[in-house]
């Protein structure tokens, strides 16, 4: 049934208006006019050529680079009741919590409006919410800054983002993502439940060894007694700032003796497991069965894998990559570092964070402070 209703939602690149940002569409009907070339397409395609040229070259187009954008979007976490209630007065919003209601067979949207939060908290849940709304988002940012979406020419996203920005930029039909979405918190729900972990963000200074530290509580499970314990550096946030994560008692360690290993400050995140570590190892072979099962194309704009911080090359390297996500740690902070390389006097693009909160700019701003003077958040 949803399979004849969602080839209107497919990206059609050759489209202009609603079918213009992405392979899936929020418009309910396709266009009864003749299809007409998309004049921007042509010029999206000579900013992402301008900007993928090396950085010596002497031969780039003259094109203003301020012209250009970068949408970002948030991970698990970032949800709370209430949010997307502010969107609902687009069109466009409302009907893609329809099409999400439509596939999940169940109301998302009255979970992210009226929770409880402990439902919405749930990984199942939080992971699916979050994607939604920031999908949702897009439809503000269309509708108030047509141009934002006409010259994106990159797009990531922290975790589960990741999936999102890959949505975006037409690599994975929106209901097909949904489907994953839902086989990976599944996943990653039951690996939490085999092996329970937490993780917390890390504060500390330049004379802070986190790996030591690490390496330290690792030990001090292994002599507890604590069966296959793992210990490490999970999110690569920003300058003195990561989040570490393994099994509880490790986090506990660290927490104990924190000011011993010179770590100035620590934060339980709210999670239910060791996201992004070893931990997750079983999560892995279901979401890789589940995503090989998709037919996925080419991304039309450039999207940055948490795995390395390079951006994906082709459906081969998304098959291989996106994966790996699930043990490896998220390498934001190189990300952004290879998003905003440019060189020097050349304009930042306008970055556009989409989605629940507004974490992901505030960590721009300590990793790149001029990128961060052209953001713009627009929040679900």
């Amino acid at each position: 049934m949803f399979g004849a209703k969602v080839r209107h939602f497919v990206r059609k690149t050759n489209l202009q208006g609603n079918c213009s940002w992405c392979r899936w569409s929020s418009g309910s009907k396709a266009p009864e006019a003749a299809v007409k070339p998309d004049i921007n397409a042509a010029k999206r395609q000579q900013l992402i050529n301008e900007l993928a040229e090396p950085l010596e070259s002497n031969s780039r187009p003259a094109i203003d680079p301020k012209e250009t954008s970068v949408v970002l979007f948030p991970g698990q976490g970032t949800q709370y009741v209430g949010m997307a209630k502010d969107l609902l007065r687009f069109p466009g919003a409302r009907r893609i919590f329809e099409l999400a209601n439509d596939v999940l067979k169940y109301d998302l949207l009255k979970i992210c409006l009226e929770g409880p939060r402990e439902k919405l908290n749930r990984t199942e849940y939080a992971q699916l919410a979050v994607m939604v709304s920031s999908l949702a988002a897009l439809e503000q940012l269309r509708e108030e800054r047509p141009k934002a979406i006409e010259n994106c020419v990159a797009a990531a996203g922290f975790s589960l983002g990741e999936i999102t920005a890959l949505v975006y930029a037409g690599a994975l039909p929106f209901d097909k993502a949904l489907q994953l979405v839902q086989v990976r918190a599944n996943a990653m729900q039951a690996a939490c439940d085999q092996a329970p972990g937490a993780m917390a963000m890390a504060l500390y200074g330049p004379d802070t060894n986190l790996g030591e530290a690490c390496a330290k509580a690792l030990q001090w499970c292994v002599d507890s007694g604590v069966e296959s314990p793992y210990c490490g550096i999970a999110n690569y946030m920003y300058p003195h700032c990561k989040v570490v994560a393994g099994n509880v008692e490790a986090l506990e360690f660290l927490e104990k003796h924190a000011k011993a290993l010179k770590i100035r400050r620590m934060k339980r995140l709210a999670v239910s497991g060791a996201f992004h570590t070893p931990l997750m190892a079983s999560a892995v072979e279901p979401f890789s069965k589940a995503l090989k099962a998709i037919r996925l194309q080419d991304p039309i704009i450039r999207v940055y894998s948490n795995v390395d911080g390079k951006p994906y090359k082709h459906v081969s390297h998304i098959l291989r990559q996106l994966p790996k996500q699930i043990v490896k740690p998220v390498k934001w902070e190189q990300t952004l570092h290879e998003l905003y390389e440019r060189r020097p006097g050349v304009d930042f693009p306008r970055t556009f964070e989409c989605g629940p909160g507004k974490g992901l700019l505030q960590v721009l701003e300590k990793v790149n402070a001029k990128a961060a003077q052209t953001s713009f958040n627009v929040t679900a």
